[in-house]
C-alpha cells in the first residue's frame, strides 16, 4: 500500500470505523498500555477481563468488565469466549496450515490444535487481561481485538505482555498476510523472527516452506 493511499484510508476510517481493522490493529491505534492500571485490576480468586473500545481519535469511548472464577476458554486457535453472548478473536495472527511436528516439544498433530493449546496456556496464566477493540465492534457477538495479559507468580514472574506477540514469538501462531503477501501486523515482524529461529511450528521444515 502506498503511503498516500494509507493516509487517505486512515482519514476515511474516522468516519467509517469498520474499515480501520483492515489497516492496523486496535493495539496500534491506542499507544502503549498502562501496565500499572492492568496490575491494579487483579482480584484474588478471579480472572479479570476489561475491554476498551476506541474511536478514530484514539480515545476510549467505553469499557466493559468481566470477572470469572473459572477463567476464559479458547474456542479456536485465535478466539476465546467471554460469556454466552460474546467472543473475542485475536487480530492479525493465525495457525499454520495442516499438520506439524515439533520433536523437542513432543508434539505431532494439527497446526490448529497446537495454536489453540498455546492460546489456552496464556488464558490460564493471566490473572488480568486488557483487550482493545474499535468502537465499531462494541455490539458484535464476535469482536476482533488485541489483548494484553498480566501474569504474576510471586518471586519469579511479574509481567504484562501482548498475547499476539507472545504467541507469534513462541511459534504457536504466525502473522496473517494480506492479499499481496505483506504482513497484516507489521508490529509483530520482530516477534515472528524469534519464532522462526526454530520454535513451535517453525521446527517443522514443511511449515517453513508454506
Amino acid at each position: 500500500m502506498k503511503q498516500n493511499d494509507k493516509t487517505t484510508s486512515l482519514r476515511r476510517a474516522a468516519v467509517a470505523l469498520g474499515s480501520i481493522l483492515m489497516i492496523c490493529a486496535p493495539a496500534l491505534a491506542a499507544g502503549p498500555v498502562d501496565e500499572d492500571y492492568i496490575r491494579s485490576l487483579a482480584a484474588p480468586g478471579k480472572k479479570v477481563l476489561v475491554i476498551e473500545y476506541y474511536d478514530g481519535k484514539e480515545d476510549v469511548t467505553a469499557r466493559k468488565g468481566y470477572a470469572s472464577g473459572t477463567g476464559f476458554k479458547a474456542t479456536s486457535p485465535t478466539e476465546f469466549r467471554v460469556d454466552d453472548m460474546l467472543s473475542l478473536r485475536l487480530f492479525g495472527i493465525e495457525p499454520c496450515d495442516g499438520d506439524m511436528v515439533n520433536r523437542q516439544e513432543v508434539y505431532a498433530g494439527s497446526c490448529a490444535d497446537f495454536a489453540q493449546a498455546g492460546l489456552s496456556t496464556l488464558l490460564e496464566s493471566a490473572g488480568v487481561m486488557l483487550c482493545r477493540a474499535f468502537v465499531s465492534e462494541q455490539n458484535a457477538a464476535r469482536q476482533e481485538a488485541t489483548c494484553y495479559g498480566y501474569v504474576h507468580f510471586p518471586g519469579s514472574l511479574d509481567s504484562v505482555d501482548m498475547f499476539e506477540e507472545q504467541l507469534v514469538s513462541l511459534g504457536t501462531h504466525r502473522i496473517a498476510r494480506k492479499s499481496d503477501g505483506s504482513p497484516l501486523r507489521a508490529d509483530l515482524v520482530e516477534a515472528e523472527k524469534i519464532g522462526r529461529a526454530g520454535y513451535g511450528m517453525w521446527a517443522d521444515r514443511r511449515i517453513q516452506e508454506q
